[in-house]
This record gives C-alpha cells, structure tokens and sequence, in this order.
C-alpha cells in the first residue's frame, strides 16, 4: 500500500494531495497542469515536497516531521517515463540486464525470461534502441523497470509519444501486469480511454488537489482528451490475444 499526503509549490501550482493506492492501477488522472507529474516526481523522490509524508508498506519514504527523505535509488520505485530512456548504445538485452543490475536477486519480482515473455519482446533482444517503434521502446523500458525489483511502478504518461495505433499496441501489454505483479502501480494520465482499460481506481486532480477518487465508470472526461469511445477494462485473455 501506497500511503501520500503532501504539499508542494511550485510555480504558479499548489499542489496539496492525500491518498492511498493499494495493489493493481491507480490512475492520477486530470488535464495538463493538474500537477500529476509532480505528484508522481515527489513519489519518486526526483522533487521534494514543502511538508507531508509519504510511506510505502512499512517503510518511510519522506516525512518532514521525522526528517526522513530517502534519495530515489533507496524507495524502491521502478519509474516509466514519457519517452522511455533508454540507453542508445545498449541492445535491448542489455537495457534489461541493466534493469536487473539495479537490484539484489533476493527482491527481483520475475526473470529475464519472464519480462521478455510479459511484455513480448523475445525477438528485439538483439536490436538497439534506434531500431524499435515507439511502443516497443516502451515495453522495454517497462521490461526493464521490472527488472530493477521495485515495490512500486511509476508510469508517466507513458503512450503520450505514440500514435493511437502504437497505443492501441502496449496498452494490452500494460493491462497484464496487474495480473502477475503483488504490488502498487500509479499511473499518470490525461486520457479518459487509456484509465478505462487500466485502472481499478482513479485519484482525479485539478490545480493541484484531489477533486475525487471516483470509480473509472463515472469518470467526466476532461477538456482536450480525443474523446474516442474508451474499451471496457482489459481481461487476461485479452491482453494474452493482443486484443
């Protein structure tokens, strides 16, 4: 369980949010600027925040009473970016392994061999980064994310870079991961589709606060979303068939 309840501000932003996001989805959801990525950044422990506390299980990870902030390699947070991150001069392989690296074998929550068949990317193991699509970018950067063992996985927006088709591509691979992973994922987006076909429960900001933590079924959708009609959340069997 994910325990937050922070203030921050940061330029013209206020940020002041409180909630707790069990095991399974949680979506940060809300229009451009509503301070989900500073949220998420706070989480991860890449920004500070003025006041708060911030807890995952049993462990501490900021608390401005206690004066404990613990730097980002010590949270145990796996974090997906927008544009994935990946290092150009590393095959695919490689990218992963560096994943694996960045935990002890004893916290690692599956194999390499495991990640390559979750996220289907057995037959990029040899490409470079220069060489995959966007959305296969990303599911190596999620594959790798895993592979560093986190007790908590960050997503940033990330389809924002990708056309609906390369969405329409990961976004099945995404929806597994609940299904094999015991552990908390938040996931930060502005569009209504992407939170109806991931998300078990959905904390919604505005101008930094938290408007309502209302089922994805009741969801207003916000100004600037495509406003495609959202699929129905994603079963196993179809994520398994891509569908």
């Amino acid at each position: 369980m994910l325990q937050v309840a922070v203030k921050k501000r940061l330029g013209g932003l206020a940020l002041e949010a409180g909630f707790q996001a069990p095991r399974g989805v949680t979506a940060l959801f809300g229009p451009s600027g509503a301070g989900k990525t500073t949220l998420v950044n706070i989480v991860a422990g890449l920004l500070k925040p003025d006041g708060g506390r911030i807890a995952l299980g049993d462990k501490t990870l900021f608390d401005s009473v206690r004066g404990v902030d613990l730097p980002p390699e010590k949270r145990g947070v796996g974090y997906v970016f927008q544009d994935g991150r990946l290092f150009p001069h590393l095959s695919v392989r490689s990218n992963l392994l560096y994943g694996m690296r960045l935990s002890p074998p004893e916290r690692r929550l599956l194999s390499l061999e495991e990640v390559v068949d979750l996220m289907g990317i057995s037959h990029l193991l040899k490409r470079r980064p220069a060489n995959l699509s966007g959305g296969e970018k990303q599911r190596v950067a999620v594959g790798r994310a895993l592979l560093a063992g986190p007790r908590l996985l960050l997503m940033d927006e990330p389809l924002a870079s990708l056309d609906q088709a390369r969405k329409d591509e990961v976004l099945p691979f995404l929806a597994k991961l609940p299904q094999k992973l015991d552990l908390p994922i938040l996931y930060v987006s502005h569009s209504m589709r992407e939170v109806r076909f991931l998300a078990d429960r959905v904390i919604r900001l505005d101008q930094g606060k938290v408007v309502d933590g209302a089922s994805f079924l009741n969801l207003v959708e916000p100004p600037g979303d495509p406003g495609q009609q959202p699929p129905a959340k994603a079963t196993e069997k179809d994520a398994e068939q891509g569908l």
